[in-house]
């Protein structure tokens, strides 16, 4: 009688089912013993990903923290996801276990468009984000910096009261177009051209500016992209046949091709008469090493890139939403205009940056319109570097991390109970005490810790630059006879949320 023989596939198939049952148990035991944050129940496959909606997740993480608590647990697709609502409890993850936070986690389109984030906003922490950092914070964006650049502000600011004027000149009586001034297309194009001359003066490879913003803007949209991947991992081949690992691709081209036309323009130097820009200060980084730098020519297009792609929108939301709370607001804008025109004089051509410090309640009105609308109102997601521990719960490494600086800004428990009113008197009574650099937990438009924004200081000078002359040169009216009442303040959807539709004013010159 011959001996029975195993089939060698049902073999392997025994080994597999024995390793599965042993993995599910080992996860549903490790579940068992680790204590979590509380969680909204879950669906099979997607988790909570139907929980966050189509748009406005700051909005809907918001309604979630009213009924799980400040701190509480989402599964997105397969990945566990921590959302942080309160300023306590950010004081803990952004400032008391900062070093724990503070990594990032690996989105696709990042990946594709910033040269496998060799950039500081989606660089991975480590050694090589610290230096990215430090070159970012000493080297770009330091304090001294900035004020290199305030003839360029002021010049720019300029062109665009011109602009404006223009605009105003069409304004009234048969040539007047239909719904005023869109304030909106200027502010950006104010933003561009002041972050464009920053970084590359007026070398941009013969590459026109219109199609440069083009571009950026395109590239700005797929960041926002939520990747199929992102949240399921194992169906990354799904990005690829809905077309979107091809429309990074092209993206990345067209960005690649912008930085290096650039950069052949600076390589060649010459003699145009135009003070260093940022893309020569990072060239001569590259050329001088030492100090334990190490950067390359890739180091150097991901942190340019950065400059614009974290800059712009962020930069023309902050005024526009600033001036549409303003409008909104009659009696806060007179306050505004008021102060604006002592500080500068009746018979003042200019407002300049050295009498900005003066103008408390425009700096008021800014905070408080950072507060109710954060240029990202979640932040840019954080991932766990090692497992830790927060108020009791057991935090995994690698969960991901949502702070919701919008929920953050509206807490009662926080600001009152008329957190979700336009209140600048909040600002001038504290004025030094809250800062943009997140020194109070309460107020994080920019994000805080090592993973805050470096650029505050050069966006911050712009805006209130341009609002302050804005203020002082113009008063503003809605179109077609509109009154406050039915101007509606509604935010678009996107990881950058400006106003929903352009804000569109008539501006009224002032009479000398």
């Amino acid at each position: 009688m011959a001996p029975l023989q195993l089939d060698s596939n049902l073999l392997l198939l025994s080994v597999v089912l024995v390793v599965s049952c042993f993995a599910i148990v080992r996860n549903v035991w490790s579940r068992h013993n680790r204590s979590l944050p509380p969680s909204p129940p879950a669906l099979p496959i997607i988790g909570n990903l139907h929980q966050l909606g189509r748009n406005h997740y700051h909005r809907n993480l918001q309604a979630l923290a009213r009924r799980h608590g400040p701190l509480f647990l989402l599964r997105l697709g397969s990945v566990p996801t921590l959302v942080v609502s309160s300023a306590s409890v950010a004081e803990e993850v952004l400032r008391a276990q900062d070093h724990v936070f503070c990594g990032r986690p690996p989105q696709r389109t990042a990946r594709g468009l910033l040269y496998d984030c060799r950039d500081v906003a989606f660089s991975p922490y480590g050694e090589r984000w610290r230096q990215l950092r430090r070159i970012a914070a000493v080297r770009l964006l330091s304090a001294k910096r900035v004020d290199s650049f305030r003839a360029l502000r002021e010049q720019e600011v300029a062109s665009f009261l011109d602009r404006i004027r223009s605009a105003a000149a069409n304004c009234g009586g048969k040539r007047r177009p239909p719904g005023g001034v869109n304030m909106s297309e200027l502010l950006v194009g104010l933003t561009y051209a002041v972050i464009s001359r920053a970084a590359f003066g007026n070398k941009l490879g013969g590459m026109e500016p219109g199609a440069v913003r083009a571009m950026m803007r395109e590239t700005s949209d797929l960041l926002e992209t939520i990747a199929v991947g992102d949240v399921f991992p194992r169906l990354r081949w799904v990005d690829w046949a809905t077309g979107l690992d091809a429309r990074i691709e092209r993206a990345a081209g067209k960005l690649d091709a912008v930085l290096e036309g650039a950069l052949r323009e600076h390589e060649k130097g010459g003699g145009d008469g135009e003070a260093g820009d940022l893309l020569d200060d990072l060239l001569s980084a590259v050329k001088e090493g030492g100090a334990g730098l190490n950067l390359d020519r890739t180091d150097v297009k991901g942190l340019i890139a950065d400059l614009f792609l974290a800059g712009t929108d962020t930069t023309s939301n902050t005024m526009e939403w600033t001036m549409a709370e303003l409008v909104k607001n009659p009696d806060e804008m007179e306050k505004a205009q008021a102060e604006v025109r002592q500080v500068v004089g009746q018979h003042g051509s200019v407002v300049t940056e050295e009498k900005l410090s003066a103008m408390t309640r425009l700096q008021a009105a800014m905070k408080e319109a950072l507060r109710l609308h954060p240029p990202v109102p979640m932040l840019v997601p954080r991932e766990v570097v090692h497992d830790t521990k927060l108020r009791g719960y057991d935090i995994p490494a690698k969960t991901r991390v949502l702070v919701n600086a919008w929920a953050i800004g509206r807490d009662d428990r926080s600001w009152g109970e008329d957190a979700g009113a336009f209140r600048p008197e909040r600002f001038v009574r504290d004025a030094a005490g809250i800062d943009y650099g997140g020194k109070d937990l309460r107020f994080i438009p920019f994000g805080a810790g090592r993973r805050g924004c470096p650029g505050v200081g050069f966006a911050t000078r712009l805006a209130e630059l341009a609002l302050a002359n804005m203020l002082y040169h113009f008063d503003w009216e809605l179109p077609d006879g509109q009154d406050v009442d039915s101007f509606e303040v509604v935010e678009s959807s996107g990881i950058s949320a400006g106003l929903k539709c352009p804000l569109t004013l008539v501006p009224k010159p002032l009479r000398a």
